[in-house]
């Protein structure tokens, strides 16, 4: 009995690092998707036709609901649900305010490197 209980303590302290893990993918996924919806004055151009901020997020929300497992890191989030289209292989693309136009994974990109760097500033 006593071992069966030290076997569930190991394994339970280590599996908290990947679940710990997770916790901050799924944070920085969520902060993707939050930089998306919160662009003022955006245009996301989705298989040649315009949405605004907010229903470029929710798309990304039904793709990566619709990506399952597939979607462990803010990375894997980008290339399924950020990217481009998985039905015509269109890269979506963002026109800013300004007119500038970027493809999401660049933009993507920027946000998820200035958020890591953001944590990693925070933790030292």
């Amino acid at each position: 009995m006593h071992r069966m209980i030290a076997t569930l303590i190991l394994f339970t302290l280590l599996a908290l690092p990947a679940f710990a893990q997770q916790d901050v993918e799924q944070q920085k996924i969520a902060y993707l998707i939050e930089s998306v919806a919160t662009l003022q004055g955006a245009t996301f151009i989705r298989n040649g036709t315009e949405y605004d901020a907010k229903r470029a997020a929710d798309h990304m929300r039904l793709k990566l609901r619709f990506a399952g497992s597939r979607v462990k890191t803010a990375e894997d989030f980008i290339t399924y649900c950020g990217t481009g289209s998985s039905m015509s292989g269109i890269k979506y693309t963002i026109r800013f305010q300004d007119g500038h136009i970027i493809d999401s994974a660049t933009f993507l990109h920027g946000k998820l490197a200035g958020y890591e760097a953001r944590m990693a500033s925070d933790t030292h």
